[in-house]
């Protein structure tokens, strides 16, 4: 079967082919060119042509950091990684699935997305579960209130040691919002500190996410204005896009207010679930992931490749890749933890994706023929908007065409191999 498959994820040459042949477009859309000149062309006279950096790469970086692992009371786990069209990667991650000693049955993930660089995500990311750990409130007894103590003490304690860090190195600029989770024998507890998100799906359906910290939110808006602060283009001061965040300490300075009462607060907003034996996925990803799907687009997505991948890292691949598709033009990160109650490799699933794959390419063949009677050679990117117009049964469930488009392309360009003009034979002529 074509989609259920194990061994390490590698970019499909055919997506490089698809940015090859986008690029120019794209390009075009970061550098202004909508109207006007064509590409290329140079400056009028008496004009000067201003040049900025941008945020965003000619092409986008596709190569992929996977990782996967198990933990000995049931749960499985991958995390997909990947820098997209962002010009650096920001992202870190921190996946624990067995802490030790009397935490043995406890497991900690966590997804860091730095903004300003990187490298307060990166100090965060080695030393977060230290200082909830250090705070001594966590333990075998497993109390819920002295575990949401521990943790907000832990991410508070953080943001006090990056601070000395960031003053004694000098890099005081930069911030990284945080999402984590920190699962007990007996409870789930969600710690999110920005924009990132943590999901938790059952029985086929989500059953909490944590809420995401904007400046136009009220609470957050009120505590910005009474720092001193203001939110306009939805951002603080008109600049800061998250309203919770470790590190960014220029946000951190307003008098007689302490760190949890400043423009931009290290506190986390800490959740407690009980866990259930119908608990079957969790989900941590940056915004880069929720910029461009639901809650409940995501979890119905996964929870149908469940049934038709048997690599977790495969699954956090397809995840990426239809969030790239769908427009997604930031950093790229995913840890998906499977609990025993996870969906299972499904014969049926399996021969409805095969027949799905097989009428994708069907229809692309129709399309590719039908072009191609009109006297031109049909490109790719033509054959994608006749087949998106089109009405295609039985795609996965909140992934809709764009999470077949790996097939769709390989199909394209078998059908371009295959139409191209036979060679003649001149060996032996006159």
């Amino acid at each position: 079967m074509r989609t259920a498959r194990k061994g390490s994820v590698e970019m499909p040459a055919f997506v490089r082919q698809l940015v090859k042949e986008t690029e120019k477009r794209v390009s075009s859309f970061f550098k202004g060119g909508r109207g006007g000149a064509s590409d290329g062309e140079p400056p009028g006279e008496g004009e000067k042509e201003e040049v900025l950096p941008s945020p965003y790469l000619d092409k986008p970086v596709l190569d992929k950091l996977t990782e996967e692992g198990c933990a000995r009371w049931g749960l499985t786990y991958a995390l997909g990684s990947m820098q997209g069209w962002r010009a650096n990667m920001e992202d870190f991650h921190n996946c624990v699935p067995q802490l030790g000693g009397e935490l043995a049955e406890w497991s900690f993930f966590a997804v860091f997305d730095g903004h300003a660089g990187s490298t307060v995500a990166q100090y965060c990311s080695q030393h977060l579960l230290g200082h909830i750990l250090a705070t001594a409130g966590i333990g075998a007894e497993d109390h819920p209130e002295k575990v949401k103590g521990a943790i907000i003490e832990g991410f508070m304690q953080t943001d006090k040691h990056l601070h000395s860090a960031a003053r004694r190195e000098g890099w005081e600029r930069g911030g990284t919002t945080v999402v984590s989770t920190l699962i007990s024998p007996y409870y789930i507890y969600f710690a999110n500190c920005g924009d990132s998100r943590a999901m938790l799906c059952r029985s086929g359906q989500v059953c909490f996410s944590t809420e995401d910290h904007k400046p136009y939110s009220p609470l957050e808006k009120e505590r910005i204005e009474s720092a001193g602060g203001s939110v306009s283009l939805q951002r603080i001061n008109g600049s800061l896009a998250v309203s919770r965040a470790l590190g960014d300490f220029s946000y951190k300075g307003a008098e007689n207010r302490i760190p949890s009462q400043q423009m931009v607060s290290p506190e986390p907003e800490v959740c407690v679930v009980e866990r259930s034996p119908a608990d079957e996925f969790l989900v941590l990803a940056c915004d880069g992931v929720w910029d461009t799907i639901s809650n409940e687009e995501l979890c119905a997505f996964i929870h149908n490749r469940l049934q038709v991948c048997t690599d977790l890292r495969d699954v956090c691949a397809q995840v990426i890749d239809l969030c790239l598709y769908k427009g997604s033009l930031d950093n790229i990160s995913i840890i998906l933890l499977c609990f025993p109650g996870a969906p299972q490799l499904s014969a049926e699933a399996l021969h409805q994706e095969a027949e799905l794959e097989d009428l994708l390419e069907s229809k692309v063949t129709e399309i590719y023929d039908e072009l191609s009677a009109s006297g031109e050679e049909p490109d790719l990117l033509s054959v994608l908007t006749v087949l998106a117009s089109t009405v295609i049964p039985g795609l996965p469930p909140g992934g809709g065409i764009q999470s077949k488009r790996n097939c769709i392309i390989s199909a394209y360009y078998h059908q371009r191999e295959t139409h191209k003009p036979a060679v003649p034979n001149v060996l032996g002529s006159s």
